[in-house]
């Protein structure tokens, strides 16, 4: 009998104790849902200000994401135009190409949200800059077109079967690895083997040819009229003189180190009406869409000049 009381008595204890930790768990509960509905932690509040900023950024981002879709409809519309008049034959399909899917996010499935809002609306901001740039040479080439001139921007690439990773930097403040300093780039560095031929990018007239050991070396300068002036700089070899007039692709040097440079390339500058422009924007229509969209891409990354 004094075995069953005490058993009883255990089990009395231990409903006791289960039932006040079920009412202590329960109470804790409801006071942490009453804390929770009418005051915020410091954390739920530095939450509530992102949320309203990023929210702020969306609707920003919407209006800017809108108005990059006009433009570039405008620019595929002018495009066509501008292939059509050039080449005499249709523009080729754009339906498949990428563009700028996925840039700068590396592959990362787990970076936090705000990166993500962030790295859209600079690149947003990016490509808004680009359209205005491609828009204004549009505009430029309609002008010459209806003026029925014989010279054009400078539109051809300077190099054979130039690829998007032979594009180092362009214009802009640079780090100059000679120097170790933040200079004014003028120009665009393309990487070639030292004697591969470089190509005048439109016909013009040679107004300019410097051998030197100096600066940016062997140097020639073409006029192609309509104020589109052209530097191929670094050069090895010289083919043309000064004076003389050149057509479209014609081999006026090669690659070459005539300078002191990091690696053998070509420094390619263009410039209308005296005023620096970034070659990568004469490019397009020498180029598939999704070349373009990289060379434009490799060339904006590209912080550190070779000369």
């Amino acid at each position: 009998m004094a075995a069953k009381k005490k058993d009883s008595k255990t089990k009395q204890i231990l409903m006791a104790i289960l039932r006040y930790t079920v009412a202590s768990v329960s109470t804790g509960i409801v006071l942490y849902m009453l804390f929770a509905l009418f005051f915020s932690t410091k954390e739920e509040r530095r939450l509530e200000r992102e949320n309203r900023l990023y929210s702020n950024m969306y609707s920003g981002m919407k209006a800017k994401e809108e108005l990059i879709g006009d433009v570039l409809e405008g620019l595929m519309e002018r495009d066509d135009a501008i292939y059509e008049e050039l080449f005499d034959t249709p523009p080729p399909s754009l339906e498949e190409v990428g563009g700028y899917r996925g840039i700068g996010m590396n592959g990362s499935e787990n970076m936090p949200e705000r990166y993500y809002v962030k790295k859209a609306s600079s690149q947003s901001d990016s490509l808004l800059q680009t359209a205005r740039a491609i828009d204004e040479n549009f505009a430029e080439v309609f002008r010459i077109l209806q003026e029925k001139t014989d010279s054009i921007p400078p539109l051809s690439l300077p190099l054979n079967n130039m690829s998007y990773v032979q594009v180092g930097a362009s214009v802009g403040l640079k780090h100059n690895p000679i120097y170790n300093l933040q200079v004014q780039h003028d120009g665009l560095d393309l990487i070639a083997p030292q004697g591969d031929p470089v190509l005048a990018a439109a016909s013009g007239r040679v107004t300019n040819v410097t051998r030197s050991r100096k600066g940016l070396g062997n140097e020639v300068v073409i006029d192609h009229g309509n104020g589109y002036v052209t530097k191929y700089s670094l050069l090895g070899d010289i083919s043309v003189s000064q004076g003389k007039m050149v057509k479209v692709g014609q081999v006026l040097g090669t690659v070459g180190v005539s300078t002191f440079v990091t690696a053998p390339h070509l420094h390619f500058e263009v410039y209308h009406n005296g005023e620096v422009k970034d070659p990568i924007d004469f490019f397009f229509s020498s180029l598939s869409p999704e070349d373009y969209s990289r060379m434009r891409i490799m060339a904006a990354k590209t912080s550190q000049s070779m000369d």
